[in-house]
């Protein structure tokens, strides 16, 4: 009599009939696809966010300052940095370093906009509400750094080149003019009248001699 062999039976010799489909490989415990995109996003809004902060501080700075120094820094260290940030606060200045694009759009409508050709390269931009303290710290710094090359500023609307903000930085600071100020309120009565009733042509001749200087330099 034929024998009849059971699916059991080959099952326990390894017959083909029991051979299970390979399983499909289950994705790492935890993972989920869109974590990494949804990530990836919000680094996006992150930055996009800074960007905007950086541009509205730079718009207010632009805005609110009575000038601007640009300049190269290439080549100069993280001291020498430091040092500038440091002579440019202790003057009642500020140094800012930013990227070229965002400062020009931050730029956009106000009166010193005229820098915005300067703004090529590693630059960083030095300002005051004093209109000599930042071009006297900066000229100063220039002379003992000769990697901290001046390109120009601007003073409200008055693009200044290398040599007018040279002629800024010759001319006395708010405070000098305070403490001279001071010192006329204590001279005679008689000094006082003679300065202020100098000729006009006398003060033109002082302007005159500042601008002057400053192209033949």
């Amino acid at each position: 009599m034929r024998s009849v062999v059971s699916p059991s039976a080959l099952g326990m010799r390894g017959g083909a009939a029991s051979r299970k489909p390979a399983a499909s490989a289950d994705p790492i415990p935890g993972a989920n696809p869109g974590v990494g995109s949804r990530a990836a996003n919000r680094r996006e809004q992150v930055d996009r966010a800074a960007k905007k902060d950086m541009v509205a501080e730079l718009q207010g700075v632009f805005k609110a300052t009575s000038v601007v120094v640009v300049a190269h820094y290439a080549g100069l260290t993280v001291a020498d940095m430091q040092k500038l940030r440091m002579q440019m606060k202790q003057a009642g200045a500020q140094v800012k370093v930013a990227k070229n694009r965002l400062a020009k759009i931050a730029l956009d409508g106000t009166d010193v906009a005229v820098i915005a050709p300067l703004l090529k390269g590693p630059t960083v931009i030095a300002y005051s509400g004093d209109p000599v303290a930042a071009p006297k710290v900066a000229s100063d710094f220039a002379k003992a750094h000769d990697k901290f090359v001046i390109l120009g500023g601007a003073m409200g609307t008055t693009a200044l080149n290398p040599d007018g903000v040279k002629a800024l930085a010759a001319l006395p600071s708010l405070d000098e003019l305070r403490a001279k100020l001071v010192g006329l309120i204590q001279a005679p009565a008689t000094k006082i009248a003679q300065l202020v009733n100098a000729p006009a042509a006398k003060l033109a001749r002082v302007v005159q001699a500042y601008a002057s200087k400053g192209e033949a330099a």
